[in-house]
């Protein structure tokens, strides 16, 4: 299997080393003690799904999650909450057969559509879900409070 011949498959919790890494290219660097926790979160959900690419030689080379959240003011729809693929395995295709995995996921959870948020900084990720199909619709600021 080459880097775009990555096989798509459900995350497990052997992969936290790697999804761990991976989340730190994305730009939220974390320890894989960390992520092993949001992981075993994410795993246990019902609500959402965690895919990953890999090859024989570089193992795990990417990852999706991909939630739904009941809203009262749209219909049924999924959010990609992450997309990352190793910086050495971009543009092999592998970002596009995660997303279809997302979207095929969503699909039968009975979701309308599918969204996804993109910091405005990410050029190259706004053209890569444009050519897939989205569509930019709303530009807005994002506000965070810690709790605790």
């Amino acid at each position: 299997m080459g880097l775009g011949q990555a096989r798509i498959r459900r995350a497990g919790r052997a992969d936290v080393d790697r999804i761990a890494l991976l989340t730190g290219q994305l730009g939220y660097p974390t320890s894989p003690q960390a992520m092993r926790k949001r992981l075993e979160c994410v795993l246990a959900s019902h609500a959402g799904a965690c895919f990953v690419a890999e090859t024989r030689q570089q193992g795990v080379i990417g990852w999706i999650h991909v939630s739904v959240t009941p809203l009262l003011e749209v219909e049924r729809s999924a959010e990609v909450n992450g997309l990352v693929v190793d910086e050495h395995a971009r543009s092999t295709g592998t970002g596009w057969r995660l997303l279809d995995a997302a979207e095929r996921w969503a699909r039968k959870m009975r979701c309308t559509g599918i969204s996804v948020r993109s910091n405005v900084l990410r050029k190259r990720a706004h053209g890569f879900y444009l050519r897939h199909g989205y569509q930019h619709f709303k530009t807005q600021k994002a506000f965070r409070k810690a709790l605790g």
